[in-house]
């Protein structure tokens, strides 16, 4: 039954997240909280590690998911459970597009998608923020709006885009340097 689950909650996951895998985390976070396969703090964790592992984000974390929920199997029924709507979707569009190439409709619902696709990267960038950036739990403890922020991590994310926006370093570099900095920093 597990199995089914994993696939199903991927499938949904895959069939509505258009735009990559930051798309997705709209639908990670929504799973989390329905399944409580993993914690946001685990979100978290996966979002770096799918972002610094070869691979497109939205697989690595479908086998960190399937992989931690159920072992291999899991790992790989989840994987299918992601790319099977795709696969359906592009083998179904392939078939057609050459049909309908000139449509404006076409062309219409082509605008649609990438505003639906930032909207979901927008809210999966938001919600990354809130993780990173603030602490509710020790707010929802103290209730002092200072406990609230983490100004470690807003400080050096300030940094680290100003660095980013300024040198022409490869990325890596800098998911490196983030990993050596939350190590040393304990954030």
């Amino acid at each position: 039954m597990i199995y089914l689950q994993l696939f199903w909650e991927f499938f949904k996951t895959g069939l509505f997240a258009i735009g990559g895998g930051l798309a997705t985390l709209p639908f990670i976070y929504e799973m989390q909280a329905k399944t409580g396969w993993f914690t946001l703090d685990d979100i978290s964790n996966m979002i770096a590690i799918s972002e610094s592992t070869p691979g497109p984000m939205g697989i690595n974390m479908a086998t960190f998911t399937g992989f931690t929920v159920a072992g291999i199997p899991g790992g790989i029924i989840a994987v299918l459970g992601l790319i099977c709507p795709a696969l359906v979707i592009i083998i179904i569009i392939s078939n057609m597009l050459e049909k309908f190439k000139d449509s404006k409709y076409v062309a219409y619902a082509m605008y649609g998608l990438r505003a639906a696709s930032a909207a979901l990267i927008t809210v999966a960038v938001l919600q990354v923020a809130r993780v990173a950036f603030l602490h509710y739990d020790v707010f929802q403890e103290t209730g002092k709006l200072a406990d609230l922020f983490n100004p470690i991590a807003i400080v050096y994310g300030i940094i680290l885009y100003f660095v980013y926006k300024k040198t022409d370093k490869h990325p890596i570099l800098y998911i490196c340097i983030s990993a050596a900095v939350g190590i040393l920093l304990q954030m």
